[in-house]
């Protein structure tokens, strides 16, 4: 089949403005939620849980990260570069996620904090663009964290310098055995490690709908607190 011809139809959902929440992060952990599965309850839940893992079983799917999002930077020359983070915290400040500060992103990220995250939740036909500002979390907080960790991932972040040249995958193992030998109780977050805040100034609500007139709504911060709502055309 040829690219062009791969597509599909959405007609799962609509999404109205009087389903919209006036704060924007709270519509985002609502859909959040519901991707999550966290609004179901009790036996309910329980029994989507089993049909979820029997679709699994007999399709051979694997479970999606329902946090992963695509974070976008740009470098001094304003050239863009994206990848897949994973989101670790959502309050009233904004999206966390946790990173090597001395990587692509952390550098370009330390010349122009203005960045960009999307998630895609294909399975409810749904998608969220988030637009703002980064500054780091505090150290404390990116230790709590880092202390959360699985042990294997803390050695890791010791072990690999992110975004750096290796020559080979054995290199990069050798450096892991050095690490794990190095820390046999406690690891220390290393000093170039830790967490990023993005602070919205535009988030943007998308449903999948047929003939390809989906709905879109845009949050457009309009100062601390206030929030303009509009609906973009698709």
């Amino acid at each position: 089949m040829a690219i062009a011809d791969l597509r599909r139809e959405y007609n799962l959902a609509g999404l109205r403005r009087a389903d919209l929440d006036p704060d924007p992060l709270v519509q985002f952990r609502k859909w959040f939620d519901q991707q999550t599965g966290a609004r179901f309850s009790g036996r309910l839940r329980r029994a989507l849980i089993r049909i979820y893992k029997k679709v699994l079983l007999v399709t051979g799917a694997e479970p999606f990260d329902v946090n992963a999002m695509t974070l976008s930077t740009v470098d001094q020359q304003g050239r863009p570069s994206s990848r897949i983070v994973l989101l670790k915290g959502l309050d009233a400040r904004g999206f966390v996620f946790y990173t090597n500060y001395d990587s692509r992103k952390g550098r370009e990220l330390a010349g122009n904090s203005n960045a960009s995250l999307v998630f895609y939740w294909a399975d409810q036909e749904r998608q969220v663009c988030i637009a703002g500002t980064v500054t780091k979390v505090s150290r404390e907080e990116s230790e709590a964290y880092f202390s959360s960790r699985p042990r294997g991932s803390r050695i890791g972040a010791w072990a690999s310098a992110q975004s750096s040249v290796v020559r080979d995958r054995s290199q990069l193992e050798a450096q892991w055995q050095e690490c794990e030998k190095k820390f046999p109780g406690e690891i220390p977050m290393p000093d170039g490690w830790g967490g990023y805040v993005l602070r919205p100034e535009r988030i943007e609500f998308w449903q999948g709908r047929p003939n390809r007139l989906h709905d879109r709504f845009c949050y457009t911060r309009q100062g601390e607190k206030a929030w303009r709502i509009d609906r973009l055309s698709p």
